[in-house]
């Protein structure tokens, strides 16, 4: 860094230290606290309750299915952007940042009603005969999936569109003229250019999954647990503090870990060679 440089970002490094750095190192603080000192008592309660754990592994895999839906879902929306016209391409870009303009407490509870047994979804089930009578998907993690899925899509869509704006249309008209059919060139040429976007997309993805306690605790229900919502029971009902801090650090070092990894894997040039 040149020394000219450092009075422009000292105001953020301040920020950052105040408002990120101090609360992270005093939730770390509260999950060592002890009567005696600093003590690993709370990460040994926490990882020898079952229950704990299993909550631990369904959190994990709540991100990991969202970041499948989200994919499946976003890839083809980004590649229509990628080939369509002006006036599509806008369309997409307002459609897909107007969601983000909205709180996720509203698209939550806007999926109650989508959800629920007098919604779209269990009418149109009823009209084409695959259930005998209105069913809701609320509290159900397939439900939570769905929400989960449509209010964290802009953030694959977005850097994979970023990605392809900067790629020539005519590079998959290349490739039909060497003799490729449209599997072979997904597959062999447009998946090596999406995938930086899609890593990061995956990083965004999981990381708003894993901590969204509003739409995990509404659309899932009493009877999914996730990560966040142990939280809230051990601060807002238990009052055990230390506990809830480990378990919050628990969640961090989890989700950074998969973090770490997927940004190895953006930097690995066999991975992304050919972007």
């Amino acid at each position: 860094m040149k020394a000219s440089g450092f009075p422009y970002v000292l105001p953020m490094l301040l920020l950052s230290v105040a408002f990120f750095a101090t609360p992270l190192a005093v939730l770390v603080g509260f999950s060592f606290a002890g009567p005696g000192g600093a003590t690993l008592e709370h990460y040994a309660r926490f990882f020898g309750d079952a229950f704990n754990f299993r909550v631990l592994v369904n959190t994990a895999r709540l991100g990991l299915e969202t970041v499948i839906g989200t994919t499946l879902l976003g890839v083809p929306i980004a590649l229509l952007y990628w080939h369509g016209g002006r006036n599509l391409r806008q369309v997409l870009i307002f459609l897909t940042l107007i969601p983000m303009l909205t709180s996720n407490v509203v698209r939550t509870f806007a999926w109650i009603v989508i959800l629920g047994r007098q919604g779209p979804i269990s009418e149109a089930l009823v009209g084409l005969g695959l259930t005998g009578m209105p069913t809701s998907l609320l509290f159900t993690e397939l439900g939570l999936i769905m929400a989960m899925c449509q209010i964290d899509l802009p953030l694959i869509i977005l850097p994979l569109i970023a990605i392809l704006s900067r790629t020539p249309v005519q590079l998959t008209e290349a490739a039909q003229v060497s003799g490729a059919g449209p599997w072979r060139i997904f597959v062999t040429v447009l998946l090596p250019l999406m995938l930086p976007g899609l890593l990061a997309g995956w990083i965004l993805v999981f990381a708003s999954t894993s901590s969204s306690f509003v739409t995990q605790a509404v659309i899932g229900g009493a009877r999914n647990v996730y990560v966040p919502q142990l939280i809230y029971r051990e601060v807002g009902t238990l009052f055990d503090w230390p506990l809830a801090s480990a378990i919050a650090v628990v969640l961090l070092l989890s989700t950074g870990c998969l973090l770490v990894a997927l940004t190895m894997m953006s930097r690995h040039r066999r991975l992304v060679g050919h972007a």
